[in-house]
C-alpha cells in the first residue's frame, strides 16, 4: 500500500477570499450611521435577471 498523501494547490481559497472581501466591507463601513449603512447596502444590491 502506498500512504502518500497528493498535495494539491488550491486555485481559489474560499476562505482567504471571503476574509477579505469582509474586511474590505469592514473597513469602509467603519463609523456609519445605520442610514449611511443602509445607503451603502442598497447602491452594493446585485440587480436580479428577470
Amino acid at each position: 500500500m502506498n500512504n502518500k498523501i497528493n498535495t494539491i494547490e488550491k486555485e481559489f481559497d474560499t476562505v482567504k477570499f471571503f476574509r477579505e472581501v469582509k474586511e474590505k466591507i469592514a473597513k469602509e463601513t467603519k463609523g456609519m450611521t445605520f442610514a449611511e449603512l443602509k445607503e451603502y447596502l442598497n447602491q452594493r444590491k446585485l440587480k436580479s435577471v428577470r
